[in-house]
């Protein structure tokens, strides 16, 4: 019967960097069960970083960027030999698994949390696409957050659909209008609700005594960063932390 696992042996291209992006399947639910806060949950937040970290523990990806239920993880060694069909598979049952349990220790439990997410693998040809792919992903997330507040400014007037039905006829520098004239400049909002979480290994410089040698010598040990005050991405930020 092994013959009728016909996608058992598709793998991703050999000696290329790798990008999982996995998207929170119908979390606009999972957001009325659990009654997070608008726009932005702290504790959502905490969850999403919570569970990247436990990927990151898992797998060792080079880095990974979060943002409202998205979750990019950066590879380049790739687990399972390349096959698609267990890197499509285990890496969002991982996240399924760890959000179910990091949401459990922020909000009541109950039996109405069902979370899924599905994936998708992008292959990375060279350095630039890393920068371009992470700073398509950072302009969502600007545009997430834009459209959020002011969603959810228009909710107090509104209806959903009639709120939806605005927004949608609405410019972005309306909408800065709009916010503007309710009080919110979204200069001064957090900086992770506009560009999003990164989460990375730092090296630290260790200075200490060898007691055989008796002497001062110095090592460096990884430090994971949770950098929740990112700048816009571009070519520097990624090299100045070593993933480019």
């Amino acid at each position: 019967m092994k013959e009728y696992e016909i996608y058992n042996n598709l793998k991703v291209p050999k000696g290329s960097k790798l990008i999982l992006r996995l998207d929170g399947r119908n979390f606009h639910s999972l957001s009325k069960n659990l009654d997070f806060k608008k726009p932005y949950d702290e504790n959502f937040i905490k969850s999403m970083v919570n569970t990247s970290q436990d990927i990151f523990k898992e797998f060792s990806p080079l880095f990974i960027y979060t943002f409202s239920d998205e979750i990019n993880i950066l590879l380049s060694e790739i687990p399972f030999s390349g096959r698609i069909e267990k890197l499509n598979s285990v890496f969002p049952s991982l996240a399924s698994s760890s959000l179910t349990v990091n949401l459990n220790k922020y909000f009541k439990p109950t039996d109405s949390i069902v979370i899924s997410f599905d994936s998708r693998i992008i292959p990375i040809a060279d350095k630039d696409d890393i920068v371009k792919y992470f700073k398509w992903r950072q302009d969502e997330s600007w545009r997430n957050c834009v459209n959020s507040y002011g969603y959810w400014v228009l909710r107090k007037d509104y209806s959903p659909k009639v709120a939806t039905q605005k927004l949608k006829n609405l410019k972005s520098s309306d909408i800065h209008q709009l916010l503007f004239e309710k009080g919110i400049n979204l200069n001064n909002v957090p900086i992770h609700q506009k560009r999003g979480i990164a989460i990375y290994k730092q090296k630290e410089k260790i200075l200490g005594l060898n007691p055989i040698k008796n002497r001062e010598e110095t090592s460096y040990r990884n430090n994971l960063i949770i950098d929740k005050n990112i700048t816009i991405f571009n070519k520097e930020f990624f090299k100045n932390i070593d993933i480019i």
